[in-house]
């Protein structure tokens, strides 16, 4: 542990006062019946006793943003002859985002792979991610919508955090887990960590001992490749999906999007927002072709891509922080775990893909 304080409880407050200064800092609110991440302002107490109900993906990968503007310029001389002028966005502000789960930062991390890889860089995706860090709760207990610890997490995970903070008596530890981290926990309204250190070993490992036994999904990419061409599967786990896309929206990992260019007269502006693989919408060609044309094809590359492909593409890498807000909040109760579960169960032994096609049963 590279560096751990204490912050009392009555000094949350202040501390977040001092981190707002040249930042924008959100924190889970709520919002109706919701908690969603939203700016922090004095006199707005942040809702740390439950996980939110969205996480907060949208601190760097928004729902919806500007690429950039664009200008149809006729030439004076030409007028048959147009060129466009583009106009960047604004560098993003410093952010930081405060009491998420460690799910929700781990959730980056699969982002990452996908948007600032050698092969790809997304120059507004690294923008934002460069320019927010995280100082995320440790869960004191788990739901039984939980499942980080079936996905290589934990309710203390430290991966893709900058900093941890673990509730104890009076207040919380917090440790540094990155530079950035470290920069955070310089404030004067912290003390050293002490004895608070044996008490927050104690909620994190009282936390892992709230869950229960981990799924093994480690046969997860063999087994549904093996159900890939099994529509009977597929249908009866889609059986009850409405497609609503709940899931998508709501989920740390998804990261699909549409392109869509708003212009009016000789401007415009090029957007990108969120999209939902879910929708019958997402895969529909222009020649009126889907090659997604059920929720049962839909289901399919949804938990396919998530525990399957996307293992398969980065050495076994699960596209999955294991929050269980797919399950929390489907309106008709599918589980992905149940799913993952099923094709698991569903696939041929090694005896029974051994032998001879005409020898199964």
């Amino acid at each position: 542990m590279a560096q751990a304080k204490f912050l009392k409880e009555a000094d949350l407050a202040a501390w977040l006062g001092e981190l707002a200064k040249g930042r924008k800092v959100l924190v889970p609110q709520k919002d109706g019946d919701a908690v969603v991440f939203k700016p922090w302002h004095e006199g707005v107490k942040p809702v740390l006793d439950r996980q939110a109900t969205e996480s907060p993906k949208k601190a760097v990968f928004p729902a919806s943003e500007k690429l950039f503007r664009f200008s149809y310029i006729k030439d004076p001389e030409n007028p048959g002859k147009v060129r466009v002028e583009l106009e960047e966005p604004e560098k993003p502000e410093p952010a930081l985002v405060f009491g998420g789960r460690p799910c929700d930062a781990r959730g980056f991390l699969i982002f990452d792979r996908v948007y600032d890889s050698p092969k790809t860089r997304d120059s507004y995706y690294v923008a934002r991610r460069e320019a927010t860090a995280f100082v995320t709760l440790a869960c004191p207990e788990a739901s039984n919508t939980c499942f980080c610890h079936a996905v290589g997490s934990g309710p203390a995970d430290t991966a893709g955090s900058d900093a941890l903070m673990t509730p104890v008596e009076g207040g919380y530890v917090l440790e540094a887990i990155s530079p950035k981290g470290e920069e955070l926990l310089k404030s004067p309204l912290l003390s050293d960590a002490g004895d608070k250190l044996a008490q927050a070993e104690r909620v994190k490992a009282q936390a892992v001992e709230s869950l229960p036994p981990a799924p093994d999904f480690a046969g997860s990419p063999e087994a549904l490749m093996a159900r890939f061409d099994d529509m009977g599967f597929w249908e009866n786990a889609s059986a009850k999906c409405i497609s609503c896309g709940a899931c998508t929206y709501l989920c740390p990992t998804c990261y699909c999007f549409s392109i869509t260019d708003e212009e009016s007269g000789m401007k415009g502006v090029r957007m990108r927002s969120w999209d939902n693989c879910m929708s019958y919408q997402f895969t529909l060609e222009a020649s009126g072709h889907n090659p997604r044309p059920t929720k049962a094809h839909r289901l399919k590359n949804r938990v396919g891509h998530k525990f399957s492909y996307y293992p398969l593409i980065h050495k076994g890498a699960i596209a999955c922080c294991g929050c269980g807000r797919c399950i929390k909040s489907c309106p008709v109760s599918v589980d992905i775990r149940e799913i993952v579960t099923m094709a698991i169960e569903a696939a041929p032994t090694a005896e029974e893909s051994a032998q001879p096609q005409g020898a199964k049963q």
